[in-house]
């Protein structure tokens, strides 16, 4: 064997290791509020890593509904029901919109519970009680409105676009799923009957619904016939379910799964695989008590992105 043959059997296994390791790297961002009103990113053991206070929604039942890592390594959330903010790990607020006040809303109810920024640098804000997604450009100028439907529909928690730019929508009033077009135009639908919370697209073109006080996850096909679901319980377990929120598909194909209002003898997320085995829990009362909402794992290159900024932020 050659010196470079034997340099390379050295090294392949070497890098090899290291590309599964950085594959299989996660973090936790979150949302926490219900009186704690943080922004955190955490490893999987709940290691806290970054911890940011934030206003705290201030009006009524209170809570952050929504949070999401940015390509730029920022992170957009809303510092309050009406306030969506974007700030670096420095904790430096780089961008805001205040839809109490912003393109007709002045004097009106408005709630925001879901967000989402896009390649352009725009921003989708869905604005609950007004009863619009609204798109704003970087300077926060009014780019397009889609309006959700009627019926209780305009009472929303999570929205999540779509690959096609239809908005899958979650209404806690009258407890429906609701696909929409980029007109606005109904073209799916699913009526879950409780406050619903959350809803993905999954990649095998599935729907999976978190039914809020439901205490159930669902899998519906376009059918709309239910092809997995848990209930009350998490099979061959102690978890309990309380207020089901938010939820991912991972690239591994499991699911994970947020929790909340379940008390303190159950996990606020866990990851779950399709045959109902929980393979991760994050268990972490004194950090996020029992109002942990919003959530994002973030993996791989993400995760490595955040590591590298955390250590940089660190010299």
């Amino acid at each position: 064997m050659t010196y470079l043959a034997r340099l390379a059997a050295l090294i392949l296994p070497l890098l090899l290791f290291c590309s599964a390791h950085a594959k299989d790297d996660r973090l936790v961002l979150l949302g926490v509020s219900y009186g704690k009103n943080l922004v955190a990113i955490c490893e999987m053991d709940g290691t806290v890593l970054w911890k940011h206070d934030t206003a705290g929604p201030k009006r009524g039942h209170t809570g952050h509904h929504d949070i999401h890592l940015l390509e730029n390594g920022n992170v957009l959330f809303h510092d309050t029901w009406t306030k969506t903010q974007e700030i670096t790990l420095g904790k430096k607020v780089v961008w805001e919109y205040e839809s109490a006040q912003e393109n007709g809303n002045k004097g009106k109810r408005v709630d925001v519970h879901a967000f989402k920024r896009f390649s352009d640098g725009s921003t989708m804000i869905a604005e609950s009680g007004v009863g619009r997604f609204l798109h704003v450009d970087k300077d926060g100028k009014k780019t397009k409105e889609v309006p959700m439907g009627e019926g209780g529909r305009k009472k929303t928690r999570l929205v999540r676009v779509l690959d096609n730019g239809h908005y899958l929508s979650c209404a806690e009033s009258p407890g429906v799923v609701t696909e929409y077009d980029q007109g606005g135009k109904v073209v799916w639908e699913y009526k879950v009957g409780s406050r619903v919370y959350g809803a993905i697209r999954l990649k095998n073109g599935n729907t999976l619904i978190a039914s809020g006080n439901g205490k159930s996850i669902l899998e519906v096909n376009p059918d709309k016939e239910i092809v997995w679901e848990i209930r009350n319980k998490v099979p061959d377990t102690e978890i309990g379910l309380g207020w089901m929120t938010c939820l991912q598909e991972l690239s591994n194909g499991n699911y994970v799964i947020g929790n909340c209002h379940a008390g303190d003898k159950n996990p606020q997320i866990f990851e779950i695989t399709k045959d109902k085995k929980v393979v991760w829990q994050f268990d972490e009362w004194d950090l996020v008590g029992n109002g942990l909402a919003c959530w994002q794992i973030l993996e791989g290159e993400e995760a490595g992105m955040v590591r590298k900024k955390l250590a940089a932020l660190q010299k």
